[in-house]
This record gives C-alpha cells, sequence and structure tokens, in this order.
C-alpha cells in the first residue's frame, strides 16, 4: 500500500465529513480515533452513505489504524497530521501522544476550534522540538466540512507549502467559474484561529441583527410567518444576499409536526454559544477596541439564557405595549436598511479589531484577501464581502471600513431608516441591542469630541489621574485641586 497524503485524528461529525471530502477529491487518508470501535463503525459505513456523500472509488482511498504508531507510519513524509478533536486538554493530549512518533519537520493540523492563546502557546512549544504546527479555523458545518469549507491556515510559514494543495483543494470555491478557493494562509502563530474567532463573533453579530429584524417585524408590525417569508426572500435576492438571510427565509416554512403552527414559534427563546464570541469580546477589552456590536450580542445571547427570571419579571415590569401604526411598507424597507447599515458596522468593528491583533502579535494580515476565505463555505457568506476586498485593495492601511467611499455611501443612504428603527424600537419597547450599539457607534465614531472631556476631569477630580490639554501638545499632563478651584 502507498503511503498517505494525509492522516486525521478525531472522528466525530466534523472530522468523518472532512475525510470523506479528501479522499473525494482524489486524497489517500489514514485515519485514527481514540475509540477503535469508532473508527471500524466509519470505515465499514463508508458504504452506507447516500449517494454523493462518498464519491465512487473514494472509500478505497481511506484506511484505518488502531494504533497511533502504525497510523503515522503509514504517511508520507513531511507527516501531514490533522487533528480534529475538542479544544484546550483533549487537543494537548493527542499532541503530546503523537510527538514520540514524528520526525523533525513533520506537521501538525489543527482544526479544531481552539483559543488562538493555546496556538500561540503550540505553536512556540513545537517550534522549538522542531516540528511545525499550523493551527487552522474550519468554517461551515457539518456539510461545509463534506463539500467545501472556508479554511484559515495559520502558523509555521514553511509547513504551508507542503498542506497548501490538499487545504485549498478541499475548500469551497467561489468567482465565476467556481475555481477560486476558500482558503489561502492567514499568517505567524495564532493568527488563523485568531481569524476564525472574529469570523464567529461577526457571525454571533449577524444573527442578532437578523433577530432584532425578525422580532419589531412580528411584534412590532404583527407579521406573520408567511409574511417573513416573503420579506426574506425578496432581502436575499438584493443586497442582504447572505447564507443566513437564506436561511432565516426558509426557517419559516417549516411546520411544526407535533402540534398546530410552526416550528419556529415552538422553540424556547433561549440561544446557546460556544465561546468564541466571547474569546473576541474579552480580547477587544484587552486590546482597548471597541467592539461593540458582538459585545451586545453575546450578551443578548447570556439574557436568553435567564429565561426563568425573564418569566418572573415580566409579571411585575411593564413598558409600551402597541404596534406601529405608520406606513407599513415603509417601515419594512427602513429595518432592511437598518439591517444592512447594522451589517457594515459589524464587520467594520471586526476588521478594526484584526488590525489591533495584527499589530500587538506582530502578525502580517492581508484584510482584502481574509474576506474572500468568508465568500464560500463558511456561515458568515455574503456577496458585499467583495466590497470589504475592494475597499482593502484601494487602501491597503484602511483604518476602518466606513471610512471607504462606498460603505460611507451605504450608510449615508439608510441613516433616516436606521434612526426611525431603533427610534420606534424604543418606542415600541422593542429591545435592539444590536442595531442601537451599531448607531451609537458610528454617532460615536463620526464625531471629533466625545464627553470624556468631563470622564477625565472627574477622574483627576477624585484620583489625581490627570489630564491633557486641547490647547496644549498630546502626552503632556496636568491636575488640579479642584476643591481648591471651585468658583461656586
Amino acid at each position: 500500500m502507498s503511503k498517505h497524503d494525509i492522516g486525521l485524528i478525531g472522528l466525530a461529525v466534523m472530522g468523518q465529513n472532512l475525510v470523506m471530502n479528501m479522499a473525494n477529491k482524489g486524497f489517500n487518508v489514514a485515519v485514527y480515533n481514540r475509540t477503535t470501535e469508532k473508527m471500524t463503525e466509519f470505515i465499514d459505513g463508508l458504504s452506507d452513505r447516500p449517494e454523493g456523500v462518498v464519491e465512487e472509488g473514494a472509500s478505497d482511498r481511506i484506511h484505518g489504524f488502531e494504533q497511533l504508531e502504525e497510523f503515522v507510519n503509514s504517511l508520507e513524509s513531511p507527516r501531514r497530521v490533522m487533528i480534529m478533536v475538542q479544544a484546550g486538554g483533549p487537543c494537548d493530549a493527542v499532541i503530546s501522544q503523537l510527538k514520540p512518533f514524528l520526525d523533525d519537520g513533520d506537521i501538525i493540523i489543527d482544526g479544531g476550534n481552539a483559543d488562538y492563546v493555546d496556538t500561540n502557546r503550540r505553536h512556540k512549544e513545537l517550534a522549538e522540538e522542531g516540528f511545525r504546527f499550523i493551527g487552522t479555523g474550519v468554517s461551515g458545518g457539518e456539510e461545509g466540512a463534506l463539500k467545501g469549507p472556508s479554511i484559515m491556515p495559520g502558523g509555521h510559514p514553511e509547513a504551508w507549502p507542503f498542506v497548501k494543495d490538499i487545504l485549498r483543494e478541499i475548500s469551497a470555491k467561489v468567482g465565476k467559474n467556481n475555481d477560486i478557493p476558500c482558503c489561502d494562509w492567514v499568517g505567524d502563530a495564532g493568527a488563523g484561529h485568531y481569524v476564525k474567532m472574529v469570523h464567529n463573533g461577526i457571525e454571533y453579530g449577524d444573527m442578532q441583527l437578523i433577530c432584532e429584524a425578525y422580532f419589531i417585524l412580528k411584534h412590532g408590525l404583527g407579521l406573520t410567518n408567511q409574511d417573513l417569508y416573503g420579506v426574506f426572500k425578496e432581502w436575499n435576492e438584493g443586497y442582504l444576499d447572505s447564507y443566513l438571510i437564506e436561511i432565516t427565509r426558509d426557517i419559516f416554512t417549516v411546520s411544526d409536526k407535533d402540534s398546530d403552527g410552526d416550528l419556529v414559534d415552538k422553540i424556547l427563546d433561549t440561544a446557546g454559544q460556544k465561546g468564541t464570541g466571547r474569546w473576541m469580546c474579552q480580547h477587544a477589552l484587552e486590546l482597548g477596541v471597541p467592539t461593540t456590536l458582538v459585545t451586545e450580542a453575546v450578551y443578548a445571547r447570556c439574557l436568553s439564557a435567564q429565561k426563568d427570571e425573564r418569566v418572573r419579571a415580566s409579571a411585575v415590569l411593564s413598558g409600551p405595549d402597541k404596534k406601529f401604526d405608520g406606513d407599513k411598507k415603509q417601515f419594512i424597507d427602513d429595518v432592511r436598511q437598518a439591517l444592512y447599515a447594522s451589517k457594515l458596522v459589524s464587520y467594520a468593528q471586526g476588521f478594526v479589531q484584526l488590525n489591533a491583533a495584527a499589530k500587538e502579535f506582530g502578525w502580517k494580515l492581508n484584510n482584502g484577501p481574509i474576506a474572500m476565505l468568508w465568500r464560500g463555505g463558511c456561515i458568515i457568506r455574503s456577496v458585499f464581502l467583495q466590497d470589504i476586498k475592494n475597499a482593502f485593495d484601494k487602501n491597503p492601511n484602511l483604518e476602518n471600513l466606513l471610512l471607504d467611499n462606498f460603505f460611507k455611501d451605504a450608510v449615508d443612504k439608510a441613516q433616516p431608516s436606521w434612526r426611525r428603527v431603533v427610534a420606534a424600537a424604543v418606542q415600541l419597547g422593542l429591545p435592539v441591542p444590536a442595531f442601537s450599539a451599531a448607531l451609537t457607534y458610528f454617532d460615536s465614531y463620526r464625531r471629533a469630541s466625545l464627553p470624556a472631556n468631563l470622564l477625565q476631569a472627574q477622574r483627576d477630580y477624585f484620583g489625581a489621574h490627570t489630564y491633557e490639554r486641547t490647547d496644549r501638545p498630546r502626552g503632556e499632563k496636568f491636575h488640579t485641586d479642584w476643591i481648591r478651584e471651585r468658583s461656586l
């Protein structure tokens, strides 16, 4: 038997689908799992997969191994091993088990949802031991893993030429001829997983914005699920065309099999999360970057999880209880424009954070190509990602996407609608934390002056923290004895 092109450890659903994807693309794949039964079940069940999942001849290119050493020895040199296990301790454990069987220059690829901090550490430790480590974000869920995900690799740059063909071949493809892979080298150390973290944070923001638009239309205008299907169908045919708008449209068409009505109305309003959005917000605070929209999206999920408390509060607290009484057609279009403007702010904040992280860690991130990685296979794929690339192509040092003419004009056009929607939601008592966070960020960012002058005066008053003056050079510090200088 010839040597395998790549090995994969961890045969949960994502790992299995990536293996079948690789074999379908013509690569010979060795597989190993901590529990042999899981590996055997996967290999034996390849022939029972639905038509098209495993292409003709692909199953012959997948081979399972019970012993880790035998698995490693079956790989072509330099060995390429992809790990698809739970992030954190389990991944570290697999790496420790692997190392005794590897040679200098062999390549370990962590394709899990790892914290970039762990990836930075593993990159450094493994490089010191002679191994080449890649931390790669993989986005697209089960279907993406099988048919082509967005892949965001980063780590040891010398490893990229040895994995490039495989990762790009199995990734999603876009373009007129469907020949542009959604996979490219991101940067050093933990850059790949950092970009994936930001992707997931933007995903949090997108989903929250869509949910707020839905909530306004349902509870403010009284639209039925059938009405909502029509609205989201129309939105998906314009500049909001995206995967998340598309699946939202489809959700409104599914009836509940166990009772009358639609399934979406039977789902408990408590949202889960796996941590990547929270990681992004935590690092934004460490960097001093105002990634406000994603942070509000994370808090919204936290508040949704407090279901019992909210039910109790609803019996005590009150607010407006009325419906929108204006032009419904115009207001639906206002919500569409508010959603678009808010999404643009979310992406702008995401790339500001990427720029700050690149400066912090010494990474050379190329924002335009990063946007292209998200055009296919991943959850936030949408039509205006090309506009983001165009903006960074025009100005690679662009401080904020909102300063690009395309985005500036789009937000300017949407502003009246955006403000009407946020104001109406407040008057109707409907929570819109992400819409309002986006608008507040925009209004703060566009102002040369903010009320922080008073804040600095307060800090100097109670803590002698000093302040700077508008009429003196930046960096020069002043302190006032505020009690002694009082004139009233």
